[in-house]
C-alpha cells in the first residue's frame, strides 16, 4: 500500500486501519454516553455541525490514505482547540519571535505615514514646499495635500494586488524581502526631493512597498502560531502601527524647532534604520507552513513546523499530527473551492467569507476613527500652539499603544464580535458629544478643548477594540488557500474608501476653508457608525477559539453568524465514517486475499505497512 502523501515519515509503530469514529478518539475527558446525550440535544437544538459527507467522500479519494489522515488531523484539531496559553508560550517562542520580527516592517511603515502625514503642518516643510498666503504663512495648498494622501494610498493598493500575486508563487518572506529593498531605495525620492512633484512620485513608490506589508505580516502571524497565541499577535500587528506612530510624534517634536532643510530630511533619513537588520531577520526566518502545503512542499513545511516550536514540547508525533491537520484542512477547502485566485475570493462560500472580511476592514475607518487624527488641530483651534498641539498628538500614540497591550487580555475573554461592536458602540456615544459641543456657531475655547479631549478618548477606545481586533478577525474568517487575497481586497476596500471619502471629507468638514462644519463633524461620522455597528451585530461571527478547519465547517454548514460562538463540532472525525468505510472496503478488495474480511484484510496491510 502506498504511504500516505501528507507525510514522508512514519513513526514505527503499528497504524491502525479501521474506520476512526469520535467514540475512538482518546482526547474526550467524559463517558461515551454523556457526550452521545449532548450531542443528542445539540442536534435537538439545531446547533451541531460536521463535514458534508460527500466533502469527506472526494478527500478521501484524493489522498492514499484517509483514514489515517482524518485521525491524526482530529487528534492535532484537539489538541489546538484545548491547548493551555501558558503551554503554548512555552513551546511556540520562536514563533511568536519570528512573527514579531517580521511584524516590525509594519513600526517602519507606521513611522513613515505619520511623518508624511504630519508634515503639511511642520514648519520647516511648509518653508520649503508650501505657497505664501495673504498673512504672510507658508501653507501647503489642499489639493496638493490631498494629492500626496492620495498617491500614497493608490501605492498602497498597487502594492497589495501585486503581493497576493507575487507571494502566491514566491511565498511571503521572498515576497517582504523585495519590498524591503525597494522601500530602501523609495526612500532617496522624498529625502532629495526639490517640488512637490518629485514628493509625490516618491510617496506612490513608498505606498507600493508599504502595500506589501500591511498584508503578507498579518498573514504570516495568522499561519506560524496555534489558535491560543493567534489573537496576540495579529493584535500586535496594530501595535506596531502604533509604535511606529509614537516613534515619528517623538522625532517630530523634537525637531520642530530646526527651520533648515534637515528639520524635514532627518525624520526621512531615520527610515533607513529599518530595512537591512529587518531583511536579515526575514531572510532567517521560517516560511509560513501553510504555504508549503498549498504549494505541495510536505518536507519543507514540517520542517518550519519544527523550527517554530520547542524541540523539547514538540515531537515527531506532534509534528505529524498538525501536517495531517494542515493537509486534511487544505484538501477539504480544495474540494469546496479549488482555485486561489483573486476571483475565487467571490465564489460560492468564499463569497460571505470575502464580505465580512471587507466590510469588517471598512467599518475600522468608517466607524467615525478618521476624526481621531484631528484632535490636533481641535486643540490648535482652542488657542495652543503648534508644538504643544504635536506633544498632545504623541500622547495619543501613547494612550494608543497602551489600548491595544490592554486588548490582549481581553479580546479572548470577550470574544471578536462583542469587543468591537462594544467599542463602536462608545465612539458612536463619543461622536455624539463631539457633535453637540460644535451646535455653537464659535465654540468657545473650553468647548474645544472638551472636544480634543473626546477625540483622544476616540483614538484610545479604537486602539483598544476596533483596531487590533480587526487584524485577528480579517485573518481568522478568510479560507487557508485565499487568505492573503481576502485580506489583500479588505485592505484595498479600506484604502479606497480612504481615498474616495475620508481623506477627502473628514478634512473639508473641518477645514475653515471648505465646508467649515467643525466639531458638527461628529454628527456626520455618528451616523455613518450606526450603520456599520449595525452590519457588525447581524453579519460578523464569532471567531475565537476556532481552528481553521472548524471555521472551514460552520462556514459551509451556513452557519449563521450570531450563532457561530454556540454551533458544537464534537470533532473532525463526524462526517466522515462512510468515506472512512469505503475506503476500508477498497484497500480490502485491493489486497485480493480470498476468504479474508475487509476488516481482516485492512489490518494485514497495516501490519505490512508497519513491518511488522
Amino acid at each position: 500500500m502506498a504511504q500516505p502523501h501528507y507525510d514522508d515519515i512514519t513513526t514505527g509503530e503499528e497504524i491502525k486501519m479501521q474506520p476512526t469514529t469520535r467514540h475512538d478518539t482518546a482526547t474526550s475527558e467524559k463517558p461515551d454516553f454523556e457526550k452521545d446525550a449532548e450531542t443528542a440535544r445539540a442536534h435537538k437544538d439545531g446547533q451541531h455541525v460536521h463535514v458534508d459527507e460527500a466533502i469527506a467522500g472526494r478527500i478521501a479519494a484524493n489522498v492514499d490514505d484517509f483514514m489515517s489522515l482524518v485521525s491524526e488531523a482530529n487528534a492535532a484539531n484537539e489538541k489546538e482547540r484545548h491547548m493551555k496559553l501558558s503551554h503554548a508560550f512555552k513551546v511556540y517562542p520562536k514563533a511568536i519571535g519570528w512573527s514579531m520580527l517580521l511584524s516590525s516592517c509594519l513600526i517602519m511603515e507606521g513611522y513613515g505615514t505619520a511623518v508624511v502625514g504630519s508634515y503639511t503642518a511642520y514648519p520647516a516643510f511648509r518653508d520649503k514646499f508650501g505657497t505664501k498666503a495673504p498673512n504672510g504663512v507658508y501653507a501647503i495648498p489642499a489639493s496638493w495635500q490631498n494629492g500626496i494622501s492620495g498617491a500614497t494610498n493608490v501605492g498602497e493598493i498597487i502594492g497589495l494586488q501585486i503581493a497576493g500575486i507575487v507571494s502566491e508563487r514566491w511565498g511571503y518572506r521572498w515576497t517582504i524581502l523585495t519590498a524591503l529593498i525597494g522601500v530602501t531605495g523609495f526612500i532617496f525620492f522624498p529625502f532629495y526631493a526639490e517640488t512637490l512633484t518629485v514628493f509625490l512620485v516618491g510617496e506612490l513608490f513608498q505606498g507600493m512597498a508599504w502595500g506589501v506589508f500591511q498584508t503578507m505580516t498579518t498573514v504570516y502571524a495568522a499561519e506560524v502560531c496555534p489558535v491560543p497565541l493567534r489573537h496576540y499577535l495579529t493584535a500586535y500587528v496594530n501595535l506596531c502601527w502604533i509604535i511606529g506612530q509614537f516613534i515619528s510624534s517623538g522625532v517630530l517634536v523634537g525637531l520642530e524647532s530646526r527651520t533648515d532643510d534637515w528639520g524635514y530630511k532627518i525624520p526621512f533619513a531615520l527610515q533607513w534604520i529599518w530595512p537591512i537588520p529587518i531583511a536579515i531577520g526575514t531572510y532567517l526566518a521560517p516560511e509560513s507552513p501553510w504555504w508549503c502545503v498549498r504549494k505541495g512542499q510536505k518536507a519543507r513545511a514540517e520542517e518550519s513546523l519544527k523550527r517554530l516550536a520547542r524541540s523539547s514540547g514538540f515531537s515527531q508525533r506532534d509534528a505529524d499530527a498538525a501536517m495531517a491537520l494542515m493537509v486534511y484542512t487544505d484538501e477539504m477547502e480544495k474540494q469546496v473551492a479549488a482555485g486561489t485566485t483573486y476571483w475565487d475570493c467571490f465564489k460560492g462560500v468564499d463569497l460571505r467569507r470575502t464580505e465580512i472580511v471587507c466590510m469588517t476592514w471598512i467599518a475600522q475607518t468608517m466607524s467615525g476613527t478618521a476624526l481621531g487624527g484631528l484632535s490636533a488641530l481641535f486643540y490648535q483651534q482652542a488657542g495652543i500652539s503648534d508644538a504643544d498641539s504635536f506633544k498632545l498628538n504623541w500622547g495619543k500614540d501613547a494612550l494608543g499603544a497602551v489600548g491595544t497591550i490592554t486588548s490582549w487580555f481581553v479580546l479572548n475573554r470577550v470574544g471578536r464580535k462583542t469587543l468591537m461592536f462594544s467599542g463602536m458602540c462608545v465612539i458612536f456615544v463619543l461622536l455624539l458629544i463631539i457633535g453637540f459641543m460644535g451646535i455653537h456657531t464659535h465654540p468657545s475655547a473650553a468647548e474645544a478643548w472638551a472636544a480634543g479631549t473626546m477625540v483622544l478618548l476616540l483614538s484610545a477606545t479604537a486602539n483598544f477594540s476596533i483596531g487590533p481586533v480587526v487584524y485577528t478577525i480579517v485573518s481568522e474568517v478568510p479560507s487557508t488557500r485565499l487568505r492573503a487575497k481576502s485580506i489583500i481586497l479588505a485592505r484595498n476596500g479600506y484604502n479606497a474608501i480612504n481615498i474616495a471619502f475620508v481623506n477627502v471629507v473628514s478634512y473639508r468638514q473641518v477645514s475653515p476653508g471648505e465646508w467649515n462644519w467643525g466639531l458638527k463633524s461628529g454628527f456626520f461620522w455618528a451616523g455613518v457608525n450606526a450603520v456599520f455597528t449595525t452590519y457588525v451585530f447581524f453579519r460578523m461571527p464569532e471567531t475565537r477559539g476556532r481552528t481553521y478547519a472548524e471555521l472551514d465547517i460552520l462556514f459551509e454548514n451556513k452557519v449563521p453568524p450570531r450563532k457561530f460562538a454556540s454551533t458544537k463540532i464534537e470533532t473532525l472525525l463526524e462526517g466522515t465514517e462512510g468515506a472512512q468505510k469505503r475506503q476500508a472496503d477498497r484497500i480490502a478488495n485491493a489486497t485480493g486475499a480470498e476468504g479474508q474480511t475487509g476488516d481482516a484484510a485492512i489490518n494485514n496491510a497495516g501490519r505490512r505497512r508497519s513491518g511488522s
